[in-house]
């Protein structure tokens, strides 16, 4: 008998991670395992991770994500000073911004995102229009940093990565898609492009068109449930946690919307 393989934790913190949902996801992705699943928003890499399938196209529009997960598979260790300390942060937010906007595709800018994504503000990533990291510095008591990712390297060598908008992805017929898009909500400005509604009607009719499994989900906004019905999907309604406030009392329940299609 296969033994089953735990899962790996996501390597960054990830403000609206869906590892809460990998056991609905779980019974859905069981009877499709033998396809390629393909994530049009990868993000913090949770539901790859837990579902791990063998082949993976994992996208994400924001490079600092891409270029992270790349450098990991090639065999990611720190050697940056990793202090958990506002004026040692403000510095290596200012040189990772720096790195970035000159293209960013490195080693370097890869350990310093990892470090401001560990040390800053609840696991929000957040960029100006200018493309600038904003995040504010998080003050922890304690941070339990990662010196090396080689556990994921191999993990991660089986998979796809890129760093394009959703429309521009290579999708076969039979994929099996979940996408997992910024919220429907007034802050939408997770890379320097942001996701407005514009995109969010465009992302809804892409998959409409796709002819294999699409699975979404969604903050259950009115016009986001409007929108899914109308292109024909079938809704289901959870209650999922939100961890962006910095008070647990505050850290409370939103509806979620999962859209389905292809089924």
């Amino acid at each position: 008998m296969d033994q089953k393989v735990t899962p790996l934790r996501p390597p960054l913190k990830w403000a609206g991670g869906k590892r809460w949902l990998i056991p609905k996801l779980e019974n859905i992705w069981k009877k499709h395992a033998d396809k390629r699943l393909v994530e049009p928003f990868c993000g913090g890499l949770s539901v790859a991770l837990g579902l791990q399938p063998k082949t993976a196209l994992l996208n994400d529009i924001n490079p600092a994500v891409i270029n992270f997960y790349q450098q990991i598979r090639q065999g990611l260790a720190l050697t940056i000073s990793l202090d958990n300390d506002e004026e040692a942060y403000y510095r290596q937010r200012t040189e990772f911004n720096r790195l970035n906007q000159q293209g960013g595709e490195d080693n370097t800018t890869a350990q310093l995102f990892y470090y401001l994504n560990r040390t800053g503000f609840n696991g929000l990533c957040r960029f100006n229009k200018s493309g600038g990291y904003n995040v504010p510095f998080g003050s922890y008591k304690k941070i339990n940093y990662q010196r090396d990712f080689y556990h994921y390297q191999s993990t991660l060598s089986e998979w796809e990565f890129s760093n394009k908008d959703f429309a521009d992805l290579d999708i076969k017929d039979d994929d099996f898609i979940y996408a997992d898009p910024p919220y429907d909500v007034p802050f939408h400005q997770y890379s320097q492009q942001g996701f407005k509604w514009e995109d969010q009607v465009r992302l809804a009719e892409w998959l409409a068109k796709h002819k294999g499994p699409v699975v979404l989900s969604n903050q259950a906004t009115e016009r986001v449930i409007e929108l899914y019905k109308k292109l024909g999907f079938k809704l289901k309604f959870l209650d999922a946690p939100r961890r962006i406030s910095c008070k647990t009392s505050g850290r409370k329940a939103v509806k979620e919307v999962i859209a389905t299609r292809g089924f």
